[in-house]
């Protein structure tokens, strides 16, 4: 397939943000694209070579690339850094240099996806002291031949700056009408997409064998699923009210959600957002295979920091000291931590999601024998608010961050989020449910002390009919200088020259930023708000909701994604709890 059509393609998606528009350019693309090439395709789209959970990146700087380009041009380093610095873009700035392009290439090949892809491969895949030298070879041999237009987009795969705005949504709403003919039948392969993590594969068995060979999509020791995700509840009423008189409650843990794939002694490690974090437990992989009485199996769990004497837990900050490439053996003895399984997915060949939580609870009492390290979360059977209330202070005086409320004859909800689970937390126990995830999506320098680090961030909730970022709030308050100076470092690789089209902002940022990093915030209300896009419209026209007095909680959420963040929809229920409250309130 041409890679001129992909370039075609990129370059009308770069030029919209409307969704109902990329989504017809994706079909259109989809249904030019040959079967066997679909998966690379969707890959593409996305900026990546393969799903999340491999690993794979390409790893190439903007030097090495400016060096490419030079190479395959003829034209100066500096030439290319000025033209660099005037769009802000080197892959939009490429195609003005490659347009005064000085040398000749008279033996041309034809540059096809299947080229550009397996390409980028053999980049991704390059290590050791000549890979700098190859990476170059190899781009400056795709630039030869390239249009300027191919070249600028095959070069903003290469550095991920690729930002077509195109969603995981999007591009199975444009999946379902390109290979089925009805967007309904997007929820067929959402569940393929849930129980795989693999979307590129998704599209290669639509494309290739339609519903039928989606219906017989199956889960795969070693593939993630998508995690199940859960509502929030302030008090026990709102608690029994949305869940009936008998639910499981469980202690909820304040540590890194773990997926564990476990086939005799090997274990793989997943983390909430489908990173392979195999490499930051290597206790886990030496210690659970003892505790786990299965030959293939699936389970979920909480790795949480514990003081090593007392066994006591400790906060979430402190795994994070696990997050290192070097002297992890090291890192292992210092921060020591037990396992806490509450769910399994898979055993012995067989998925567990469509059975009743209470099936599932029973089948992972049978399977996990537990010990110091490996133990099952606390689980009771509730029936009232004051066996809630008793639990719930039970699981706080553990050093837990609330409780987690179960639906005992409900089946596993692989990538989903809905009443099924609810979290009932300390803080959301006041009238104003106040704890949020919010996406960093830009920043203001600071003043004073904090001069030459970003003083404010402006945050977004995440509106997931529109997979969009709205803003939701500035935050100022709440962090450390070491907060600030680790924001900073962690940031810094995730600056925009422009803003993300998922992006939707009144406010004009200091800094824009990749919308990927997730914070803890509180407040104490939620107001209407003029200027911010939360839940837009949905309370009262030409307004949103915005949050007030925000502050940093200290937590960074590093395990979850940015579309995991606060959704409107919990921001519109939460406003609406605290009208309803202070109504409540006036009636007495």
């Amino acid at each position: 397939m041409e890679f001129a059509i992909l370039a075609d393609a990129f370059r009308k998606m770069e030029s919209t943000r409307k969704r109902l528009e990329l989504t017809q350019y994706l079909v259109e693309l989809f249904e030019k694209t040959p079967q066997e090439v679909i998966s690379k395709i969707v890959y593409l789209l996305q900026g990546k070579l393969r799903p999340d959970f491999e690993g794979i990146e390409l790893g190439v700087a903007e030097k090495l690339a400016i060096r490419a380009i030079s190479k395959s041009s003829g034209i100066p380093i500096k030439k290319i850094e000025t033209e660099y610095r005037k769009s802000g873009d080197l892959g939009s700035a490429s195609t003005v240099i490659l347009e005064q392009k000085t040398q000749t290439t008279f033996l041309m090949e034809d540059i096809t996806v299947e080229r550009v892809y397996e390409t980028l491969f053999k980049i991704a895949k390059l290590e050791g002291s000549r890979s700098q030298d190859m990476k170059m070879k190899y781009i400056s041999s795709l630039l030869n031949d390239a249009t300027p237009i191919e070249a600028s987009f095959i070069l903003k795969i290469l550095l991920g700056t690729l930002r077509l705005g195109v969603a995981e949504n999007t591009m199975m709403d444009a999946l379902a009408i390109a290979f089925t003919s009805n967007k309904e039948n997007r929820k067929q392969l959402e569940h393929s997409y849930n129980v795989s993590s693999d979307l590129g594969k998704v599209a290669e068995v639509v494309a290739s064998k339609g519903l039928e060979g989606i219906e017989k999509f199956e889960i795969n020791l070693f593939n993630p699923i998508r995690p199940m995700l859960a509502d929030r509840v302030k008090s026990e009423d709102e608690a029994i009210e949305k869940m009936g008189n008998k639910f499981a409650a469980e202690y909820k843990l304040d540590g890194e959600r773990v997926q564990l794939h476990i086939e005799g002694e090997r274990v793989i490690l997943f983390s909430r957002s489908l990173e392979n974090i195999t490499s930051y437990y290597p206790d886990i992989v030496e210690k659970i295979p003892k505790s786990i009485q299965a030959e293939k199996v699936i389970l979920e769990a909480e790795a949480v920091a514990i003081n090593e004497n007392s066994g006591e837990f400790l906060p979430f900050q402190e795994l994070m000291h696990r997050r290192r490439k070097y002297k992890i053996e090291k890192a292992v003895l210092q921060y020591p931590i037990s396992v806490n399984f509450f769910d399994i997915l898979y055993h012995n060949g067989k998925s567990c999601l469509e059975l009743e939580y209470q099936e599932r609870r029973k089948l992972l009492e049978k399977i996990v024998k537990e010990d110091e390290f490996a133990k099952n979360i606390p689980m009771t059977i509730v029936t009232n608010e004051n066996e809630i209330e008793e639990f719930l202070e039970n699981s706080i005086n553990a050093g837990c961050e609330g409780l987690m409320l179960k639906m005992l004859d409900k089946p596993y909800q692989a990538g989903s989020r809905g009443s099924h689970w609810l979290k009932l937390k300390r803080e959301y126990r006041n009238e104003l449910g106040d704890s949020l995830d919010l996406v960093v999506i830009g920043a203001f320098f600071g003043k004073g002390r904090r001069t030459g680090r970003y003083g404010t961030l402006l945050l977004a909730s995440y509106d997931d009919d529109q997979d969009m970022f709205t803003s939701i709030c500035k935050v100022g308050t709440g962090f450390t200088d070491e907060d600030l100076d680790q924001l900073y470092q962690i940031l810094s690789d995730k600056v925009t020259i422009k803003k993300n089209p998922r992006i939707d902002s009144e406010m004009e940022a200091d800094v824009w930023f990749e919308p990927e990093l997730v914070v803890e915030v509180v407040a104490s209300e939620i107001t209407l708000s003029p200027i911010h896009k939360a839940a837009r419209d949905q309370i009262r026209k030409n307004t949103g909701l915005a949050l007030r007095f925000p502050k940093f909680t200290g937590k960074i959420r590093v395990e979850k994604a940015a579309e995991d963040a606060s959704t409107n929809e919990e921001v519109m229920t939460l406003y609406k709890g605290q009208k309803k409250v202070a109504h409540d309130k006036n009636l007495m």
